[in-house]
């Protein structure tokens, strides 16, 4: 297989979030995942110690590399979603450190939609309280496919091992409810670094890894759909020069499954079939591609495609339906509007909608259906019904997290207003 595509399978990149409640250490963690992992800067470093010498406990203040606003700093909290990137020998990593507030609650969904792990805090000395299972659920509703349970402070325990287990048995008791494929636990102390990049001397009576080996080993390849083929076409690539005079491309990134040259293609909302001349990327040409590269397929056929359209195969398309169940998150202050209408952003598709019924409320702090109460506000978690100006072409969300995600925006200030994950 050419060099290029080789190299663009083995860029292994993992997306992972943290969750918890306030004062949790969430910050502090991802700090000592980049201090002890030596991903960070010197002059990073120098700013750092700087600010920590305010504080007077002689101590370096880790939070202080994901905590950039001043208020953040001031208060000691996580207000917004914060970026980090960085990379060891065996991985790169995009962390999203999100909020613990439950008013934050938007913040940890937009931080978490495109995660493949969520690492979800616990105090030592707390245990499992509501804002662990109001993540728990968020993570099981966006179909996180690893959750890696960090028992944080153990060193204010006394890294006691019975602590330990009996936070592990609360967690497991409620994770039976939820859709979570993978859960993983570690006792940590984010402060002394235990058990996050070095093996803790504290805690022999832990056999398994420590967190960075867990981040660096989590097999993620299965977490995408191969297996139903979707291309949602963003671009139609026509140079019209004298090199390519009749080249008709139609570029895209592929949201599941593999394209073969070769293959036989259907294409949605024409219904129209073709066969797969080429596959090109870079101006080369290669035998298949997979999720999630983005490249340009050519047909054989001349069909008329625009942005928007679907390349599925014949003996496997998705849903097309206009009228649309859909688990959502309410992200902005003015609150839904029932029968309101939205625009609405699916793939590389733009349609209006209206909602047509809001079937319930989760109570965010029992994650119970409220039936009665069904007014949506910002950071509220509810199942609502819309209908759409045109038919979609969709998956299910838990099936594929691409093709089954859709957001409203408010038509008449542009804001995005909803996250949507579709039944």
């Amino acid at each position: 297989m050419n060099a290029i595509l080789q190299n663009y399978e083995k860029s292994d990149l993992l997306r992972f979030t943290t969750a918890g409640s306030v004062d949790d250490g969430k910050s502090t963690l991802i700090g000592r995942l980049l201090y002890d992992s030596k991903a960070i800067f010197e002059d990073q470093l120098e700013a750092i110690e700087q600010a920590s010498l305010k504080s007077g406990d002689g101590n370096i203040n880790l939070a202080l590399l994901t905590d950039g606003l001043r208020a953040e700093r001031e208060q000691g909290i996580t207000i917004d979603v914060a970026y980090r990137y960085f990379a060891t020998p065996k991985r790169k990593f995009i962390i999203a450190d999100t909020p613990g507030h439950v008013q934050y609650t938007r913040n940890m969904v937009t931080g978490a939609s495109t995660a493949n792990a969520a690492i979800i805090l616990i105090d030592a000395r707390h245990g499992v309280i509501e804002q662990t299972l109001r993540h728990a659920f968020i993570a099981s509703l966006l179909q996180i496919p690893h959750v890696i349970i960090c028992i944080n402070k153990m060193d204010l325990v006394d890294y006691s091992e019975e602590r330990f287990e009996q936070i592990h048995d609360d967690f497991m008791s409620f994770s039976a409810k939820l859709d979570i494929q993978d859960i993983r636990f570690v006792p940590i102390s984010a402060l002394k670094g235990d058990n996050v990049v070095d093996r803790s001397t504290n805690m022999t009576w832990y056999n398994g890894p420590t967190l960075m080996y867990l981040l660096e080993t989590i097999y993620i390849a299965s977490d995408n759909n191969h297996i139903d083929t979707r291309f949602p076409v963003q671009y139609v690539v026509r140079p019209q020069t004298a090199e390519f005079p009749d080249y008709r491309g139609y570029a895209g990134r592929i949201a599941g499954g593999s394209f073969k040259k070769g293959d036989r293609v259907l294409v949605l909302p024409s219904g129209f079939t073709s066969k797969i001349k080429s596959i090109d990327l870079f101006g080369q040409q290669f035998d298949m591609a997979h999720t999630p590269q983005s490249v340009t397929i050519t047909l054989e056929d001349e069909i008329d495609i625009s942005r928007g359209d679907m390349i599925v195969r014949e003996n496997n398309v998705p849903q097309v339906e206009q009228d649309i169940d859909m688990m959502i998150c309410w992200l902005n202050e003015k609150p839904m509007v029932p029968g309101g209408k939205y625009a609405l952003k699916h793939t590389t598709n733009d349609v209006r909608c209206m909602i047509k019924e809001v079937k319930y409320k989760i109570n965010i702090n029992t994650l119970d259906r409220d039936l009665e109460n069904k007014q949506i506000g910002m950071n509220d978690i509810g199942r609502i019904t819309i209908r759409t100006t045109k038919p979609l072409y969709f998956d299910a969300y838990r099936k594929n997290r691409i093709t089954g995600s859709v957001i409203l925006v408010d038509e008449a200030t542009n804001e995005t207003v909803c996250a949507g994950m579709i039944m």
